[in-house]
């Protein structure tokens, strides 16, 4: 297989847990403690991917300077995206709860939490395609990580979803669309990014990070501890704990 197509299968691969995530909170009634719980998991997962994986390797390629340089503009971007569509509608996005309005409360909304599903799952597909560029095979930590946190992500947004009274052509539409564009955008983080000096591909790689952990903290996080329990500290770390493992194996 062309090394162009093998970035957008892995990326499409990751990116259809969402589908995954998105068929067991629509049609299954999962209890709010157990959503949050799976989302802490996820957390937990993307948290140790972006140490371990994404700032780690980025360091590695081009040093403190396009580390500090590429989060910093990456989480800069994806909040000030956030802060829009969070005022179209797409603040919750990925709560299972109430608190997605619905296209009646707020016209606009089913779009701008369209939006907001595809700024939360591109960084994630790119360095997916971009860890393919060092000549070796694609980072399959990265891939698993991406697919363990895309799971919670599509379960918990579909439930919110489902309560706001979106219909299942939108609910489907929407993720089965997101998981394509995942694919496209690995794809595209392999080709466009092919023969980059490393200091651009550190800078890529940590600008990814920084828009990552920045949506970790501000949509999974939430959720996570909505229905907060003793364990969900502890479901955290477990999450970190595997991906780390992962990437030490």
């Amino acid at each position: 297989m062309p090394e162009w197509l093998e970035a957008g299968f892995w990326g499409l691969l990751a990116g259809s847990a969402l589908l995954i995530g998105a068929a067991v909170g629509f049609f299954a009634r999962v209890p709010r403690r157990t959503t949050a719980s799976v989302m802490a998991f996820g957390a937990g997962v993307l948290l140790s991917t972006v140490s371990f994986e994404l700032i780690d390797e980025a360091h590695e390629q081009g040093g403190l300077r396009p580390v500090v340089i590429g989060a910093a503009i990456g989480a800069l971007a994806y909040t000030g995206a956030n802060v829009l569509l969070a005022r179209h509608g797409a603040r919750h996005r990925k709560r299972s709860g109430d608190e997605q309005p619905s296209e009646r409360e707020q016209p606009g909304s089913g779009t701008a939490i369209a939006v907001g599903a595809l700024l939360d799952g591109v960084p994630e597909s790119v360095v997916i395609g971009a860890s393919l560029l060092a000549g070796g095979p694609v980072s399959l930590v990265t891939v698993i990580a991406v697919f363990l946190s895309n799971v919670p992500e599509g379960l918990s947004s579909a439930a919110g979803m489902r309560q706001a009274g979106r219909t299942r052509r939108y609910v489907f539409g929407l993720w089965t669309a997101i998981a394509l564009i995942s694919g496209a955008a690995a794809l595209a983080g392999y080709t466009l990014l092919g023969g980059a000096p490393p200091e651009v591909l550190a800078t890529i790689t940590a600008l990814a990070a920084g828009a990552i952990l920045a949506m970790i903290t501000d949509t999974m996080v939430p959720e996570a501890f909505a229905d907060a329990h003793l364990l969900v500290g502890l479901i955290t770390v477990l999450g970190f704990l595997v991906a780390f493992a992962l990437s030490h194996a």
